[in-house]
């Protein structure tokens, strides 16, 4: 079988689905690996590096899926910006594809590619059980974008994170409040408490309290009726009218006193909730900086403009998009080792085998023999609508 991985074409991607170390591993697994000249590039890997690893270089895009058997990227499939094709309609028809494809955002997506016969699996789909930990690409990513999030914020801060004892006096720390402690919300934690801020972090579920606290922050509770709000996979889930109301009255109060919010809260299927009002906005320090890393799901700041930075009433707000890919090197290699752990189940003696007694497999599989077999994406499809933007997740 072999392995194709295309360059990536979304604006701004830097990233590579497949580092030489992992090709190295699978082409010892019994498969061949093809790589798209360049398509490491953003990630500072050579060509040359790729073939050292045992893969061959395909001339460009058309040669790449025209030899692929399995096609591994990042992003869906979408309008190729130079050759003007869709590259769903590049995919070979029978051929199979791994990637982020976010099924229940754009369910038309996965049937036409069950129409062309492809077997395609969504990362964003594995299933968050402790089996599939070294599988988890989200997790992956929102640890990329929870650490960028505060050197961002830090960069545009007009003053310093740590507690300072200089000749002109003692400076005091920077005051940083996360609102979200899943994967991204944690490692904003961390990368605030190393770089001597004082911290606090908010969430709406209790489990995560101690992790918190054992990362040096200060974990913010309240009696808000939310119960433990999370599903049976550890995500957050919707709060009741009045426990909004009251989650509100308890964050509006940590905002004004911030120098710092990172927001990374999201619902999974939902808009992200809203956290920060325009009126707690206009409450905070002039100079104060907002990272809303919800962004790309609406936002959890009022103001937020996706993929862009405003100042309202002297206050930053930074609403990015696609963090991980500012930091491709370590990005792509995370990404490419949660693909090799996929492709170690997925993969036996050199030949895709579909195993769908197998839960991982069975849920991160959105279309095979020419049907959607993912169910809701298949409600979804049928309906015509999908779930909302796509994220990176948190």
């Amino acid at each position: 079988m072999r392995i194709g991985v295309p360059g990536e074409t979304a604006a701004g991607e830097r990233r590579v689905a497949l580092v030489p170390e992992t090709v190295e591993k699978l082409i010892r697994q019994g498969v061949s690996v093809s790589v798209e000249r360049g398509a490491g590039t953003g990630a500072f890997i050579a060509d040359a590096a790729y073939e050292a690893a045992g893969a061959q270089i395909a001339p460009d895009t058309r040669a790449l899926y025209e030899s692929a058997d399995l096609v591994v990227r990042i992003h869906r499939p979408a309008s190729h910006p130079v050759l003007g094709v869709d590259e769903a309609d590049l995919l070979r028809e029978g051929s199979a594809l791994i990637a982020m494809l976010w099924p229940l955002q754009h369910p038309e997506l996965a049937a036409r590619l069950a129409e062309r016969k492809i077997t395609a699996f969504s990362m964003d789909a594995i299933p968050r059980i402790a089996r599939a930990q070294a599988l988890d690409v989200l997790s992956s990513m929102s640890t990329v974008a929870g650490y960028r999030a505060v050197l961002f914020a830090a960069h545009n801060l007009p003053r310093f994170f740590p507690l300072l004892m200089t000749a002109a006096g003692t400076v005091s720390p920077a005051r940083v409040f996360i609102i979200g402690a899943g994967v991204a919300g944690l490692q904003a934690i961390a990368t605030a408490r190393r770089l001597g801020a004082v911290v606090e972090a908010f969430d709406t579920r209790a489990a995560v309290k101690e992790q918190v606290q054992s990362l040096g922050a200060m974990f913010v509770e309240a009696e808000i009726g939310a119960g433990d709000a999370e599903d049976k996979s550890g995500y957050a889930t919707a709060l009741s009218e009045d426990a909004h109301r009251r989650e509100l009255e308890l964050i509006g109060g940590r905002v004004r006193e911030a120098d710092v919010v990172v927001t990374t809260a999201l619902i999974p299927g939902q808009r992200a909730p809203l956290l920060i009002t325009a009126a707690m906005v206009e409450a905070m320090k002039p100079g104060s900086v907002i990272v809303d890393l919800a962004g790309e799901f609406g936002g959890n700041c009022e103001l937020s403009v996706p993929g862009e930075t405003a100042v309202v009433h002297a206050v930053t707000i930074h609403a990015p998009l696609n963090l991980p890919a500012t930091m491709p090197v370590h990005a792509s290699q995370m990404y490419s080792r949660n693909i090799a752990a996929f492709l170690a189940l997925l993969v036996k003696d050199g030949e895709m085998v579909v195993n769908f007694e197998d839960q991982i497999i069975r849920d991160a599989c959105i279309t095979h023999e020419g049907r959607i077999v993912h169910e809701r994406t298949r409600e979804l499809a049928g309906s015509g609508t999908g779930a909302g933007r796509e994220s990176h997740g948190r």
